[in-house]
């Protein structure tokens, strides 16, 4: 998949918890600026780590229920899921590179 999945309260559980592949989920929000700063990575990564890794967005405003759930406070916040479970967490908008790292270290 060359973009990134488009997350659902109803289809999270089966993107993301039941992925066989680590998960990058960009929490985001039409009017966070930052937000709209990281997408372009967000979509790189997505065609760059196509097979590897799934690559997915949930627009907190929404789809809150998820986001309540994992506590996101601030947005941007990305995790990384693997197996079901958060193992990484990024809050705000870092560099492209730095999302590189901690998804290859999660792979």
């Amino acid at each position: 998949m060359s973009h990134p999945v488009v997350l659902t309260d109803a289809n999270f559980s089966q993107e993301v918890l039941q992925s066989d592949k680590p998960v990058l989920v960009d929490f985001w929000a039409e009017w966070c600026g930052p937000c709209k700063m990281i997408a372009p990575a967000i979509a790189e990564l997505a065609k760059e780590y196509a097979g590897k890794a799934k690559i997915a967005k949930l627009d907190v405003d929404s789809h809150n229920l998820i986001a309540g759930q994992y506590g996101i406070r601030s947005i941007p916040s990305l995790l990384i899921f693997k197996n079901g479970k958060v193992v990484d967490q990024i809050v705000g908008a870092v560099p492209k590179q730095r999302l590189k790292e901690r998804l290859d270290a999660n792979l």
